[in-house]
């Protein structure tokens, strides 16, 4: 029998969703736009938060916090709206993604940059960068923070973060964004594997 899977409701959680063998199931612009879809549809069903977000060609990051429904309610709309979407638009038939997603409880400040930044972080961390400038990726929360003009989706808090920058940095999104370009990061992503550190000191500690 699978363990039931114990949620804190006051909590983030960094969540990761991978194609099935690891498969580009979001390899195209319109499958990252079906995918932006169905985080829209779900949020006017179930609310959540999220800190950040990043959707790669086989799999994605999200920082998010449940407001009413749980996690799974919110993942199990958002992975089958994304799944009909494909199944339709490429005439598949099975299953798309490799296994249920993972998700790790993130409990503090420092964590929270820690796997914010990870996340951010994505496009710049493979073998081959997809972009010169975090700032130039389009599917991520990044942009977001480096231009506060532009409008963000209604499920994005882009102030939290910022908010628990340590000193000596500032308390603004531009400090956060440097933070995310200067700091290496690594975190968890499997649940056999305990939480790495970043590669400079805890500043809570």
């Amino acid at each position: 029998m699978t363990r039931r899977r114990q949620f804190n409701p006051d909590s983030y959680y960094h969540v990761i969703m991978r194609g099935n063998n690891r498969q580009p199931i979001f390899g195209t612009p319109e499958d990252m736009n079906e995918l932006k879809r169905a985080f829209f549809y779900t949020h006017k069903r179930y609310p959540f938060t999220i800190l950040a977000w990043c959707f790669m060609t086989n799999h994605y990051h999200i920082l998010i916090k449940p407001k009413e429904d749980s996690l799974s309610k919110i993942m199990a709309m958002i992975n089958r709206r994304y799944s009909h979407s494909y199944s339709k638009r490429y005439n598949h038939v099975g299953r798309i993604y490799q296994k249920r997603y993972f998700a790790k409880e993130i409990a503090s400040a420092y964590g929270l940059l820690v796997v914010s930044s990870y996340i951010h972080r994505n496009p710049i961390q493979t073998s081959t960068p997809l972009v010169k400038r975090l700032a130039q990726y389009p599917y991520s929360s990044f942009p977001y923070y480096w231009d506060e003009h532009v409008p963000a989706p209604p499920y994005l808090d882009r102030h939290f973060l910022s908010s628990i920058m340590p000193y000596p940095h500032d308390k603004t999104n531009a400090a956060y964004c440097q933070y995310c370009l200067k700091y290496k990061q690594e975190v968890e992503e499997d649940n056999d594997v305990s939480l790495c550190t970043t590669q400079f000191r805890n500043p809570y500690s």
